[in-house]
């Protein structure tokens, strides 16, 4: 089955091949598995038929994009109206409130697709609110997507963040079922990540001390590095953080708000791919390492 991923950004809509929970990104808000699709909304109608749901109640959401040749061009009411119509051709009781199944339908690049219809419960925006924080932190938005970046499928797979700060990469990672643990230098700053993790019910280890003492090995590491602009640590600091990574860990997320690619590649990590997100008066840099 094929989906339909719906963007914050201004590439409304992209297909794939894979299947993504929209609540995992903060930049898809909703998602169609495409179950029928057609040149024409009858195309649509006509395979509707095939759904018998019983008891079962659903709704039908005409999904509005920013597709110039698709939904922008259908006014509101007619919208509506489609989705009257769609629900008229499916056998079950339609629920507009508290639905058992809910299905999406969109016009895109002059064919049109239906399927089971997902949407974001935007779960990082509760996490902004920390009982313990500070303002150079990474946003819940880039460390959801840092998290995602470095592990899109949890299955099995062993994370570490060993400079967790006050515990945003973790808390957000969890939320997504990816098994973390954290550690920090700062006895002060560990504490205030427990003291996070717990404010939202999730149980995760984070220790005290430099990352040279982790005797462990993990599968991925996720390393932000936001004090390599603020403060005095030295080159020979932040080469020693990256030449402990690539020991403790296979694959390595590095965010960093300088550039590092010298000392990316002194350490002995190869890069792999790369991104760039502004915050305030600087430029934080995703890069990803094996």
């Amino acid at each position: 089955m094929r989906s339909l991923f719906g963007f914050i950004t201004k590439t409304p809509l992209l297909k794939s091949s894979q299947r993504i929970d929209p609540s995992r990104s903060p930049f898809i808000r909703e998602r169609i598995d495409i179950m029928y699709e057609g040149d024409r909304l009858d195309d649509i109608l006509r395979q509707v038929r095939q759904i018998e749901l019983g008891e079962d109640t659903f709704k039908v959401i005409f999904v509005k994009t920013n597709d110039l040749t698709g939904s922008s061009k259908i006014e509101y009411d007619e919208r509506r109206a489609i989705e009257r119509e769609i629900g008229l051709h499916i056998e079950g009781e339609a629920d507009v409130n508290r639905p058992d199944h809910w299905f999406g339908l969109v016009p895109m690049e002059g064919r049109w697709y239906f399927g089971r219809y997902h949407k974001s419960t935007a779960v990082w925006l509760h996490h902004m609110k920390k009982p313990r924080s500070y303002s150079i932190a990474l946003s819940t938005r880039v460390a959801r997507a840092a998290a995602n970046i470095a592990v899109p499928d949890p299955e099995g797979v062993r994370v570490i963040d060993p400079c967790c700060g006050i515990g945003t990469v973790m808390i957000e990672a969890l939320s997504m079922g990816i098994h973390i643990v954290g550690r920090d230098i700062n006895p002060h700053i560990a504490k205030g990540a427990r003291e996070n993790l717990a404010h939202f019910g999730y149980d995760a280890p984070v220790t005290l001390g430099d990352i040279a003492d982790i005797k462990e090995h993990y599968d991925v590491a996720i390393v932000d590095m936001p004090y390599n602009h603020f403060s005095k640590a030295t080159q020979a600091a932040q080469l020693h953080i990256l030449e402990h990574a690539r020991r403790i860990a296979d694959k390595v997320v590095l965010i960093s708000v300088e550039s590092m690619d010298e000392m990316i590649t002194q350490a002995g990590l190869i890069e792999k791919d790369r991104g760039a997100v502004r915050k305030g008066g600087f430029i934080r840099q995703v890069i990803v390492c094996g």
